[in-house]
């Protein structure tokens, strides 16, 4: 509906420009182009004549708004030129210069208008921003336009649509009447929302319009016009668009074929891309980026004979030295669903077989491929070849691999890693040794960071309160208060002062409200400003010795930054929640509420994990799992509130958080496999979830259309052995059936535990034949079951039977 009423608004623009409108179904780039635009007019103002017969055109409803929004106020030198001694052409001439300089002064108009959008508005906000008196630029200008076009995106009526799509073309034309450039910046976000809306008449309109304000932008129109006829499907028109290009030869060929390339490799379009490739020089592109894109595209396209080829031209033309293996590179990371390994395997075999040399940038890229899958023992193999290559490695790299040995908890390799700096004769800085002393404290390798320490001398590097810290933080994780505190002392003997990370540390491991105050007055005294961390160290001190309204206080402090004051404010709600202060922590949350903000995640997690124990705690549950927006959140809170349906028995809301829950992970089978595993192994354990369990077993089949895991049933077959529930032991065995899933080992013995436990000796004697005794745990298991339930059941009875025998004889 939005397409139908901007087609309106461009139909009168085009009967008065049959002439432009004839050659809109032509390509916007033929060589006739070339020139043409060498004798365009001056007096051609299309895009002004076009936007004055948008505004005489324009639906009624839309002139409050153009009445509200006084354009001449925000363009006063269009609507005023008397105010003004240079003409119009000279006005426009003295905007370009001034723009040509370069204003380098990075302007908060986006975030401003973000602000007052996002508050007021797009309407109220451009009105707003029309009252400042100002002489607009081309960042404003933007901005607004920008504003304008998001607008129309997300609204849901096609009269809203229409209002900002006019708001946006009128500050378009005055941008043009003052000269202003028309760069990408301005009509890019037309041209994307018109190739969104399928709009291809208006889209070829427009264009006309731009190439005549901005000759220049030819070539990138032809990125946009590719992208439309993709984005319709226009067969006929994409191969004429690559029928013209190859027939051309005007200055500026490769420029648009680069911007067809680029459509073409955005969109997997095998055809087209190696037509384009067989019919221009490859190696003449001007960005090697740009290359790289197309490598890494051939490799998603599974195309390597035709890569193959494109890589020996490479190699054949003087290009830069380790550019083809940087190609190489990219070939082999667009290649889908390969293993690290595998990867590896690819990079080397292609080098080997075009031989070709490695470069250090292409083996230090996939060194960092290996990092981003925390395969550090492989990326450490790669270094290792490196230096038997005689290639050099980066320091940046190292950081790679430091960051993933920490991020994968391969805390060991930190000594390999060493011996890699000093086999390789790197500098190593500051971050560099605190990244490989925390590896160090992570591993309790507490002789190994003081090691690293004593070298620092020898490799030239300044020690840091970070490295110190690093081991502080170590001693602080195991309670040991007296080590924690010599490394403090170590600190200050070094000549160091400690920063406010240090006393963070310190504060946030206090035992007592003196030591707190002690630790936060000598910071003071140091003139450390304290940062965020250290209010949330105040926070979590003064809770943890029970002082909540010291706790409460610090909010207080007027030294607390205002863009952190909502963060350290959700700590201060974990903090009291986690200590047993719900109701305080339930205060500072409505007072969050009414000052239009929100918790953080994780406070939000942390009340709902407090308020598991409390029976009628459902009502606030479910509003806190609202206000999670981050899906990882929202499924921690989801199912820690399905755990609390569980205990309580609420069995219609859970299966609709578990209905909710399908939706949202739906594509990832094993992560809702194991999620529900987790839900029956919750059922398992408490003691009366029997029939809860069974309940969800049905609706989860009727209602979720889902079929139980093995480990379901298993669970569930569990909570019948502690129920001792035959009826339903007998109704659990049969579903493994009806799910297709055959008996293995250890289904037979739980089953066999069951009827044992429900009394059915006789049934469980021949489902004990059945069961397979190759494993001699299996034996075992089978004498304990007896043991548990048999024997001690006659045991019970004979000392029933002995008491009653007893009673009968005193009586």
């Amino acid at each position: 509906m939005k397409a139908k009423k901007l087609s309106s608004i461009f139909a009168s623009a085009r009967i008065k420009y049959k002439r432009l409108s004839a050659s809109a179904t032509k390509s916007l780039y033929s060589p006739a182009d070339d020139a043409a635009l060498k004798s365009v007019s001056a007096s051609e103002d299309l895009s002004g004549q076009l936007c004055s017969i948008l505004c005489r055109d324009a639906s009624p409803h839309l002139q409050p708004l153009e009445k509200d929004l006084d354009l001449s106020s925000w363009i006063s030198d269009l609507s005023h030129p008397a105010n003004y001694s240079l003409t119009r052409k000279e006005v426009s001439r003295e905007r370009r210069s001034r723009f040509c300089l370069g204003d380098k002064q990075v302007t908060g108009v986006d975030k401003l208008l973000d602000l007052c959008a996002s508050r007021l508005g797009t309407e109220a906000a451009l009105h707003v921003f029309s009252k400042l008196k100002k002489e607009t630029g081309v960042k404003e200008c933007n901005a607004l336009i920008k504003k304008c076009i998001e607008g129309a995106r997300i609204a849901t009526e096609e009269v809203a649509a229409e209002k900002h799509m006019q708001l946006a073309f009128k500050i378009f034309k005055s941008m043009k009447e003052q000269g202003l450039p028309l760069e990408e910046e301005t009509y890019g976000p037309f041209l994307e929302y018109l190739i969104d809306m399928g709009m291809t008449k208006e889209f070829c309109f427009l264009c006309g319009v731009i190439k005549n304000g901005n000759p220049s932008s030819l070539t990138r129109l032809g990125y946009y016009e590719m992208s439309l006829w993709v984005r319709v499907n226009h067969e006929e028109k994409i191969q004429e668009l690559c029928d013209d290009i190859e027939s051309f030869d005007g200055v500026n060929k490769s420029l648009l074929q680069e911007n067809y390339l680029s459509v073409l490799c955005e969109s997997d379009r095998t055809k087209e891309i190696l037509r384009l490739l067989e019919s221009m020089d490859i190696t003449k592109l001007s960005s090697p980026n740009f290359v790289a894109r197309i490598f890494k595209c051939l490799g998603r396209l599974l195309l390597e004979s035709f890569a193959e080829k494109l890589l020996l031209e490479f190699k054949a033309c003087d290009c830069a030295e380790g550019n083809t293996s940087n190609l190489i590179y990219s070939y082999v990371d667009g290649i889908p669903n390969l293993a690290v390994e595998d990867i590896i395997s690819k990079f080397r075999n292609l080098h080997t077989k075009l031989e070709v040399t490695p470069s250090s940038a292409s083996y230090e890229k996939l060194i960092i491929y290996c990092c981003d899958s925390l395969q550090v023992h492989a990326a450490l193999e790669l270094v290792d070849e490196m230096f038997e290559l005689g290639l050099t490695f980066s320091l940046e790299a190292l950081h790679s691999v430091l960051q993933a040995s920490s991020e994968n908890c391969d805390f060991n390799l930190v000594h390999q890693i060493y011996s890699v700096i000093k086999r390789g004769n790197l500098k190593p800085n500051g971050e560099t040794f605190r990244s490989m002393i925390n590896l160090c404290v992570k591993m309790k390798d507490y002789e190994g960071a003081y090691s690293m320490l004593r070298d620092l001398e020898k490799m030239r590097v300044t020690p840091t309160a970070a490295m110190y810290n690093a081991i502080m933080v170590g001693y602080f994780r195991e309670k040991n208060m007296s080590c924690g505190l010599k490394v403090l002392k170590e600190m200050k003997e070094a000549n160091l002062q400690p920063d406010s990370q240090t006393f963070s540390h310190l504060i946030t491991n206090c035992n007592s409200e003196e030591d707190i105050n002690m630790y936060y007055e000598e910071m003071k005294r140091s003139r450390i400003h304290a940062t965020k961390q250290v209010f949330m160290a105040l926070i979590n001190a003064y809770a943890a010795c029970g002082q909540f309204d010291k706790a409460k206080q610090v909010l207080l402090d007027k030294g607390i930054p205002q863009k952190s004051f909502n963060e350290i404010r959700s700590v201060l709600v974990q903090a009291l929640a986690s200590h047993g202060q719900l109701s305080n922590a339930f205060n500072i949350y409505e007072q969050v509420k009414e000052a239009g903000c929100s918790l953080e995640p994780k406070a939000v997690i942390s009340l709902i994990e407090h308020l598991q124990s409390d029976e009628v705690a459902l009502s606030r549950l479910l509003p806190l799992l609202e206000t999670l927006k981050d899906p990882n959140y929202w499924l921690d809170g989801c199912l820690r509130t399905i755990l609390y349906c569980v205990r309580y028995k609420h069995l219609r809301t859970a299966v609709n958080l578990l209905e909710q829950l399908r939706d949202q992970v739906c594509t990832d089978e094993l992560a809702l496999e194991v999620i529900f595993d987790k839900v029956f192994s919750f059922i398992a354990e408490s003691e009366s979830s029997l029939q809860f369990g069974l309940d969800l077993l049905h609706a989860m089949k009727s209602e979720l259309g889902l079929t139980p895991s093995r480990k379901c049933l298993d669970f569930l077959l569990h909570a019948c052995v502690s129920a001792k529930d035959l009826q339903s032991s007998i109704f659990v065995w049969q579903e493994y059936q009806a799910t297709g899933l055959p008996y293995n080992t250890l289904s037979f013995l739980r089953m066999y535990q069951a009827l044992l436990a429900s009394g059915d000796r006789k049934a469980a004697k021949v489902l004990e034949h059945k069961i397979p005794k190759d494993d001699p745990h299996v034996q075992s298991i089978i004498e304990a079951c007896k043991q548990t339930y048999i024997k001690k059941t006659e045991e019970t009875k004979k000392k029933k039977k002995k008491k009653e025998v007893g009673i009968c004889k005193l009586t």
